[in-house]
């Protein structure tokens, strides 16, 4: 870390933001992690591109993040670079029927926008606390909707650092999948196309989908969002029902009792207590049901 420290040209990096040894547990919504080496916070796609080849070239990993809302790290924290793709970069442009919007717009923030366009198609995003970029590359959805739904295009960064568009095809979007995942690109942007509609029914159906988050859905505690993928055939949070887990936890780690699908963040929950606890959900779920529970929420950080 001390080498890339020589080698940053502030100026180069002007209006990014750099914090060493910052706590990760500021920056996820399960509230949970240890510090990284160097998180930093780009302004510009140029900040991307110098930072990662900075980390290429100097053999120093590197993880991209958003929102930080699908995402558990190590108590020891993470060795190397945090890139957030946030805030900073959320610009968006709305011409006619197509979205333009950068990766780093929050999704409640672009549904709104598009709502105020008279736009319809979206509304499953509204509730999803996540980043455009973030979404595509897991191919979120929520409600009955999908980013495979609306998404034409995103234009996306490669470890090489190269800039490509990809179409919805190369994309190859599928249940929390793309290609993304396998190349490890990074979002950039996106290009949506929606319909026109009615802004009363719009905002009717977001208001709806809002509060069946509420309702269903542990919100008022820290978590990574719904923990385990929905395996075929099954629903997850059905699973570990019936597996008589509602409520049980490990330290601070617990098993949502308003939806079982979720692990939550109770006050000091460390990823430890996480991960113990997942492991013995999906060790429950196996031995009683023979259901393999597969993890959606991401992990990483030194172990």
């Amino acid at each position: 870390m001390i080498k890339l420290q020589e080698r940053m040209d502030k100026k180069k990096f002007e209006g990014a933001g750099f914090f060493y040894n910052e706590p990760m547990c500021l920056h996820t919504s399960f509230k949970i992690g240890g510090p990284a080496d160097l998180f930093f916070v780009p302004k510009t796609i140029k900040h991307i591109e110098d930072i990662i080849g900075l980390c290429i070239e100097l053999d120093i990993p590197y993880y991209i993040m958003g929102n930080g809302s699908n995402l558990l790290v190590s108590d020891r924290g993470y060795r190397g670079v945090i890139i957030q793709i946030c805030k900073n970069m959320s610009e968006y442009r709305i011409d006619g029927n197509r979205v333009y919007a950068q990766g780093g717009i929050l999704l409640s923030s672009l549904s709104k926008h598009i709502y105020k366009a008279g736009l319809r198609g979206f509304e499953f995003a509204s509730g999803i606390p996540g980043t455009l970029g973030g979404a595509v590359y897991m191919n979120a959805g929520a409600y009955g909707g999908e980013i495979k739904d609306v998404i034409i295009e995103a234009e996306t960064l490669t470890r090489k650092g190269e800039v490509r568009i990809l179409t919805k095809e190369a994309l190859e979007l599928g249940y929390r999948h793309s290609s993304l995942q396998i190349h490890e690109d990074i979002v950039l942007s996106a290009t949506l196309v929606l319909e026109q509609g009615d802004k009363k029914t719009i905002k009717m159906l977001m208001q709806d989908l809002g509060q069946r988050r509420k309702d269903k859905q542990p919100i008022e505690l820290p978590s990574a969002g719904s923990t385990f993928k929905r395996p075929e055939g099954h629903y997850a949070g059905k699973l570990i029902m019936d597996a008589g887990l509602s409520g049980y936890r490990i330290g601070d780690a617990r098993v949502s009792i308003k939806h079982c699908g979720f692990v939550v963040n109770e006050g000091q929950a460390t990823c430890k207590e996480v991960l113990e606890l997942i492991d013995y959900i999906q060790y429950e779920v196996k031995t009683k049901f023979d259901v393999d529970l597969e993890t959606e929420v991401r992990i990483i950080g030194e172990f």
